[in-house]
């Protein structure tokens, strides 16, 4: 948890574990990203290796960073996956950029998913179903619908890209070893009417 005390009890523990809500691409898209992503670092001399294949999502929610994963928290986020109802839908990307944040390592990701969407819909409703069950401190207004890509120092400039598209099936709840590049998924959700 935040704040919990490590050895000693004088500085609290390092955050080993994190959890969200993501979506997966499918398998030809994943294959797409994988392609683009080799392209595009090489187009632009980027040094930042390209994330493994199975690595590649849409986060949905982030539940936040902790020493060891709240029983609590999976089990709040789990009620709240489970009470959602909505059609399975695509989403499209059609352009890349970085993302400019402080650290050393900018993200470079795949952009997409402007105004309304399904997308924002569902991640909006899966949002509403969190505060419903207690879990409301880790929503956020905030979304700009993307799949990262690699991380790199350089910032690249926005770039149109032919349209990586997929239709979305389900979501996850996905527990990340923070430091290990692995996730796991703890469980899934089939959308449905």
């Amino acid at each position: 948890m935040p704040g919990q005390m490590s050895f000693g009890g004088f500085a609290p523990a390092e955050p080993t574990d994190r959890l969200f809500f993501a979506i997966f691409p499918d398998a030809t898209a994943s294959a797409a990203i994988a392609r683009l992503a080799l392209e595009i670092g090489q187009q632009h001399g980027l040094r930042g290796k390209p994330l493994q294949v199975d690595r590649f999502h849409i986060t949905l929610h982030h539940l936040g960073d902790y020493a060891e994963l709240p029983t609590s928290l999976i089990d709040g986020a789990a009620l709240a996956a489970k009470r959602i109802i909505a059609a399975p839908f695509d989403v499209a990307f059609d352009r890349v950029a970085s993302f400019a944040t402080r650290a050393e390592k900018k993200p470079c990701v795949l952009l997409g998913e402007d105004g309304d969407s399904p997308l924002r819909r569902l991640r909006k409703l899966l949002g509403e179903c969190l505060i419903e069950t207690g879990q409301g401190k880790h929503v956020t207004r905030d979304f700009t619908p993307h799949v990262t890509l690699l991380y790199d120092r350089e910032l690249l400039p926005a770039q149109a890209i032919g349209p990586i598209s997929w239709n979305v099936r389900e979501f996850a709840l996905v527990h990340s070893l923070l430091g290990k590049t692995e996730h796991r998924i703890l469980q899934r959700w089939t959308l449905r009417d």
